[in-house]
């Protein structure tokens, strides 16, 4: 049985302000299409001052939809080779 590895690099970027923090995560898949999801996290007003925090909410809000539009790409990949309908499992 014939193993290969393939890796993929997704890049985040982060937009902040004293309040704010905004992400978006991307991929590049092996078929050459690019794919972005989108985060934000707000900080509440009495909550102190900690931007990596913001960061990591924002940026795993970016990858969970980073991460659903994946999946729906696959599936319609699923549909379009099999003449079905694939049914996403979400978690």
């Amino acid at each position: 049985m014939m193993q290969t590895t393939v890796g993929w690099h997704v890049e985040m970027e982060f937009e902040e302000d004293d309040q704010h923090t905004r992400a978006v995560a991307l991929v590049r898949v092996p078929d050459g299409t690019e794919i972005r999801g989108h985060g934000r996290a707000s900080r509440h007003h009495t909550d102190c001052n900690q931007p990596r925090v913001g960061e990591e909410i924002a940026g795993a809000r970016a990858l969970n939809e980073l991460a659903m539009q994946l999946l729906a790409k696959a599936h319609g990949e699923i549909d379009a080779m099999s003449g079905r309908t694939s049914h996403p499992i979400n978690v």
